[in-house]
């Protein structure tokens, strides 16, 4: 899996949303547009471009399995988010960039629209503003790699977990290994274009501790006018005896995320060793 990294740190005066995943994919989408567009009507509908517009990918596609997460922490009081560019999108760094640019600089974050000149921009953890301007490395795409392998591991769930099945969203009791597996499998052979199938390897792991609380989260979805719920399972779940297969699809939810709507910053998972 080819990913890209983009981060932004921005101290502001005001306090933020515990939340920020609506309001920075909401202004993120509207300096996109700003950027990519090129018909004079400015709509989507019939427009004769959509299938070569990353607006259009990023936002309009229904039903499809989008390159790119949005990654942060719940509660901050300064701006620390990261987008996550996979595959063939990792090419189309230069637009993310001058959408976000445009978007602090130019159109401002929140109700108020605040603007600012002065953040810091990162590439794959290096800074990519230079004397006030940006700079772009010339190697800006990685390879997935797994270095250490545990059997034994803490999994934290640091932003809402929704994970449906059957037309409805699982419970902290019917979370378990197999449910976790399928679903971030599924979004890695989608993310590569390809068809899904069954996990072709043996799930084997064992739950051995598990505390999930359900996080109520709401948005306002300007389009729809109507709030939104994005509610879903925090907390942790400690595993061990994981073979091989399954840790290695669980390091790789740390990069794609896991469930519905990673596009907001939801199903944001880490993993740490656990001594047992």
């Amino acid at each position: 899996m080819r990913y890209t990294k983009l981060t932004v740190i921005i101290k502001p005066n005001s306090k933020l949303p515990y939340f920020i995943g609506s309001q920075i994919r909401g202004a993120f989408g509207y300096g996109l547009k700003k950027v990519t567009c090129i018909n004079p009507t400015y709509s989507c509908d019939g427009c004769f471009a959509t299938s070569n517009c990353l607006y259009h990918q990023f936002y309009e596609e229904k039903n499809s399995y989008h390159k790119y997460r949005l990654d942060f922490e719940l509660g901050k009081n300064y701006y620390d988010f990261s987008f996550y560019l996979f595959d063939d999108v990792c090419e189309k760094l230069p637009y993310i960039i001058s959408a976000l640019h445009m978007m602090l600089t130019q159109n401002g974050l929140g109700k108020e629209k605040v603007k600012y000149e002065v953040f810091e921009m990162f590439v794959n953890d290096e800074s990519c503003v230079q004397n006030g301007k940006i700079v772009l490395p010339k190697d800006f795409i990685k390879k997935f790699e797994i270095e250490n392998r545990y059997e034994n591991i803490k999994l934290k769930f640091c932003t809402p977990l929704r994970i449906k099945k059957d037309n409805r969203f699982l419970k902290s009791d019917e979370i378990e290994l197999n449910s976790l597996i399928n679903s971030i499998y599924q979004r890695q052979m989608k993310l590569l274009g390809r068809d899904y199938k069954k996990f072709p390897y043996e799930i084997k792991g064992e739950i051995i501790n598990k505390n999930l609380q359900f996080k109520e989260l709401t948005r306002l979805s300007n389009r729809q006018k109507t709030t939104m719920n994005m509610g879903g399972l925090i907390g942790e779940i400690e595993f061990k005896n994981l073979n091989k297969e399954c840790f290695e699809v669980l390091k790789l939810g740390e990069l794609l995320g896991v469930g519905k709507q990673t596009v907001f910053g939801l199903g944001k998972i880490e993993m740490e060793e656990l001594s047992v």
